[in-house]
């Protein structure tokens, strides 16, 4: 083999094992994914969080905007619905889901076992995530289709912009739950450790509430709340109305946030028990 022929062939073979590492990361995903959602589908509780929960809070939605001026946020009341129902569908279904998942298999010792074999720590967390993050997105889509047929809703303006807010907002809630489950000692602590965010989220990120109603101090700490960004880009994604400048000003904090949190996850995440 000539010298000019030795590089072209290390950079093959450095793409041959690139390609091997990043199946091998897909299947042992994979495989934790199919045994988190096995434990899903046998909890009670976890299923009514995630089947049933999402559509009492989307009918208290509904219920709470029937008497609301929406004539200054630009919202029909099915628009307020359906993007806030969105929001709401991401934060109950992957936050309260997830974080007593994580506290369970820490407090198990499963993620420690975890830890001693080949899966990196990344794709663990992401492998112990999938099952509530899938089952989150099929039940946004089936709320797009659903409300947008029965509430006559025009579909989305932008759906590339809907689509991006929606992957940030599951970004930043599967970063803020491992965060929250680094601080929960038990499994029935994640109730009371969980109630905080959820109660901001909630209410201050624009999921029952549209900010343009808030007076204007209150809007601009709204504005730089975890969710708060992800769903201006979601209802924008299906009204419109942000410019070039707003939009990237709203993706730019959403993945701050992001960055924020993978630092943090990195630095506090605990994977031994804490009793």
């Amino acid at each position: 083999m000539t010298r000019s022929e030795q590089p072209e062939r290390t950079a093959h073979q450095s793409h041959r094992t690139t390609a091997v590492v990043s199946a091998a990361s897909v299947r042992r995903m994979r495989a934790l994914a199919r045994a988190e959602l096995t434990l899903l589908v046998r909890s009670r509780t976890a299923l009514w969080v995630a089947l049933l929960m999402p559509l009492m809070m989307v009918l208290a939605t509904y219920s709470a905007t029937e008497e609301m001026d929406l004539s200054e946020a630009g919202l029909s009341q099915g628009e307020a619905v359906l993007t806030g129902g969105v929001g709401m569908v991401l934060l109950v279904v992957i936050y309260l889901n997830l974080v007593p998942a994580l506290v369970t298999r820490r407090e198990e010792r499963v993620l420690k076992r975890l830890r001693t074999g080949e899966i990196a720590d990344s794709e663990i967390l992401m492998g112990t995530a999938l099952p509530t993050v899938t089952v989150a997105l099929v039940q946004c889509l089936v709320l797009v289709v659903a409300g947008t047929a029965l509430l006559d809703v025009s579909a989305p303006g932008s759906p590339v912009v809907l689509l991006a807010g929606i992957a940030l907002g599951v970004a930043v809630l599967v970063l803020l739950a491992v965060l929250t489950a680094g601080l929960t000692k038990t499994v029935d602590s994640a109730q009371i450790t969980t109630t905080p965010m959820l109660l901001v989220c909630a209410v201050g990120s624009g999921l029952f509430i549209p900010l343009e109603i808030f007076p204007d101090a209150m809007t601009e700490i709204c504005r730089t709340l975890p969710l708060t960004a992800p769903v201006e880009l979601i209802r924008h994604g299906w009204i419109g109305g942000l410019d070039g400048t707003e939009l990237a000003s709203a993706g730019a904090l959403s993945l701050a946030w992001v960055v924020a949190g993978v630092f943090a996850v990195r630095r506090w995440f605990r994977w031994d028990p804490r009793q």
